[in-house]
Parts: structure tokens; sequence; C-alpha cells
């Protein structure tokens, strides 16, 4: 081992909104961590998505979608309102509209049974959600409210997390690209990364979609799949959007026909070449962007914009949002999101190996999830104690040897 070894206690790999909420996290409990990213810190997934966090409440029995959105929450708006940081945050809530019948008995249904958990949501008719957000279409049969849902800008928020956890000490590395990670001869962890070796005693995998082939280096499966999300964005205009919007048309058609199987995650909008639902969602920026998205597709680590795919979310978007016919399209992105082969998070301590963690699988909402997934791992790691809500997601369930 060189002399120039740097050591410590936590390795983090992985620059996005999860690992920079991990490091933060460790930093805050004295914990020595270093945070390493191939790029710039939220120059992946986390800085590219549409800025919405989740969120319905903790309901009568919390489980760990409770603790992870409105764990989230709280952590975002500690960010912003403690700690200073001018992320974009705003408690906005948000609107899921519906244009059909059959998605109206689908909303209805949905709004009765969180309800009845103890969750916040309401069913609003057409004037009722038109009301407070007036460029809906007239046309809408109604939308669901949900009123904890917020806002904020992925990439100001997701290096407010980095820099939070340097001035709490941690040490964040950019462009460290990991090219091999190793069992230490006196135990803990070797990662080699740009010409660089760090050791530690814990580990832990917070790369997002690119967890699969780290978990290779380590002779584990680690059943993390990339789909690619688009979206496009307009010119600034005064405001015109004031909840996050998504629309239910997508979760009408996986309530009946989630898909998944061996090879595919669930909840996806292509199998194959084929598209099988319009998934949407979006917001106007602070800047006065209207942005969204929402397509769902395996094209393996492809990050190319497919024009298709954008023009056939602005007009969905259209539908919903009619003042779009008079704009066009300034801006197109894309990224890759990690889904878990069965759809659930995977988050806590890997199988078959010693002081190993993972924080990944959070699909195409891990900006919305990843502060409370972060400290979730950072505070098994510092107490030794797994929160019992990690249950859900134990990696043992999915991860095995090579």
């Amino acid at each position: 081992m060189s002399k120039s070894t740097q050591r410590f206690e936590v390795i983090v790999i992985g620059g996005g909104i999860a690992g920079s909420s991990t490091a933060f996290h460790l930093a805050g409990h004295g914990r020595s961590v270093a945070l390493l990213e191939r790029g710039e810190i939220a120059s992946e997934a986390s800085g590219v998505n549409a800025g919405g966090i989740g969120a319905l409440g903790w309901g009568n029995e919390p489980d760990l979608e409770s603790y992870l959105t409105m764990g989230s929450l709280q952590i975002f708006k500690g960010m912003q309102l403690d700690l200073g940081y001018d992320i974009e945050f705003r408690q906005s809530g948000g609107l899921q509209v519906i244009q059909t019948p059959q998605q109206y008995d689908y909303a209805r249904d949905r709004v009765i049974g969180l309800k009845s958990r103890g969750y916040t949501a309401e069913l609003l008719s057409p004037d009722e959600a038109r009301a407070i957000e007036p460029g809906l279409n007239p046309e809408i049969l109604g939308a669901m409210y949900f009123p904890l849902r917020g806002q904020a800008d992925p990439v100001k928020a997701t290096r407010a997390f980095a820099d939070a956890a340097r001035q709490r000490g941690a040490d964040v590395m950019t462009g460290k690209d990991v090219t091999n990670v190793s069992v230490a001869s006196e135990g803990g962890w070797l990662v080699e990364c740009s010409g660089e070796t760090l050791q530690a005693h814990h580990l832990v995998l917070a790369a997002g979609a690119w967890c699969g082939p780290l978990g290779e280096m380590l002779g584990l499966r680690i059943p993390v799949i990339p789909v690619r999300g688009q979206m496009w964005a307009t010119e600034p205009l005064p405001p015109r959007v004031f909840h996050s919007l998504s629309g239910v048309e997508s979760y009408s058609h996986w309530s009946a026909e989630p898909g998944g199987d061996a090879a595919n995650p669930p909840e996806l909008t292509h199998i194959g070449d084929r598209r099988v639902t319009r998934h949407l969602y979006g917001r106007q920026t602070r800047d006065g962007e209207i942005i969204f998205g929402g397509d769902r597709e395996m094209v393996g680590y492809d990050r190319s914009v497919d024009m298709g795919g954008i023009e056939n979310n602005f007009a969905h978007t259209a539908e919903v949002l009619p003042l779009l016919n008079d704009l066009s399209i300034s801006r197109t992105w894309s990224g890759l999101m990690p889904f878990s082969l069965d759809g659930k998070p995977i988050i806590g301590k890997l199988p078959h190996l010693e002081n190993l963690y993972i924080a990944s699988g959070l699909a195409s909402s891990g900006f919305g999830r990843g502060p409370m997934a972060g400290k979730l791992v950072a505070d098994y790691i510092h107490t030794g104690h797994r929160h019992h809500a990690l249950a859900e997601s134990a990696p043992a369930r999915c991860v095995a040897p090579l």
C-alpha cells in the first residue's frame, strides 16, 4: 500500500443527493468521511430531475416510504431555513390531474385508501383544481391534491448537502473515478480512484445507476438497472404554474399492469420499443422555466435524448396545461435513474461482506427521498443499529454473489 494512502472512517462513493446526504450526516456524527464523485457534485440524476419532493404525511403506521418522503421533506426544510442555503425550496403542494373516467375511478379509490391510512390527500373537482392552478385545462375531470409536496432546485440542493458536509469536516473529492474496490489486508476497504488509493473501515455505495458495476468489482450482483428519463424546458416566463404537476394516466395504468420481471423493473413507460403508457411530472422553476418530463425507458447507459419521447411528453403536458400550445421547447436533457428489479429501494448493509452499505434503487423519486436515505445509512453506521423501517429495503433480499 502506498505511503500516500489517505485513511478515513467512511468512504461514500457517489456525489448525488443520497451520497451527499450520507456524508453530511456522518460528518455531523463526528465521523471522518470522504465523498467521492467521478464528475462534479450533482452531475448525474440528482442534478437533472424535476426537483419534486413527494410527501403524503406520516400515516397511521409509518412505513419506509413515510420515513423517506417526510424525513427528506424535513431535511430539505432544515437545509434552507436553518442552515441558510438557498436551494429554492418551496412547499408548493402537488396536483395529479385526471383526464378520463377510468382515471377518475382510480384517483377516487386512491384518495379513499390514502386517507383511511392517515395520509394527506384530497380529490378535487375541476373547479376546485383550477381555482388553485388556473392554467389547467377546463376539460379535466378533477385532480388529486397533495398539499405537503414540495420542490427545490436539484443542483443547488445536492451541492448544498455536499458543501454542508464539507463545512462539517468531510473531504469532498470530485473528478475521482473509482477504478477498483478491494478488501484491505488489515480489514476495511481500499478504493482506487484517479491514481489515488483511499482506505476506510466502512464503505457506502451511493452511485445511483452505477451501483451495479461497482457491485461487480466486489463480486456482488446488485440488481440496480439504469432507466433513462428525459426532460424539456420552455423559455423563462412570468409565474404561470404554482404547484408540482403530474398526471394520473401512468399511475392508473401501473395499478392494473405494473409490469416487471426477471430482467425489467416495474412501472416503465416502455417495454422494449413499445410505449405502454404516458408519464407526466413537472413544475415552473423560480427562474420561470416550465420544466416537464416523464419517460422511463431501458436503453442501457445511453443518455442521448429521444426527441420522439420529448414531443410525446410535451403534447401530453399541453393537454393538461393549454398555455403550452403557444410556447415551444427551448432545451432538452436526460439522465439515468436507478431502478431496482423489484421496484423497492435498496438501502442498508450489503450481505456477504463486512462494513459495506448501499443507498440506491430510489428510482424516479431519488431526489425527493435521497436525503432521508442518506441519514438512515449514516445513522446505521454510526450507531450499529438498523432503523426498523429499513427492513423493507434490506439488500439481502436481492443482492447475491456473482
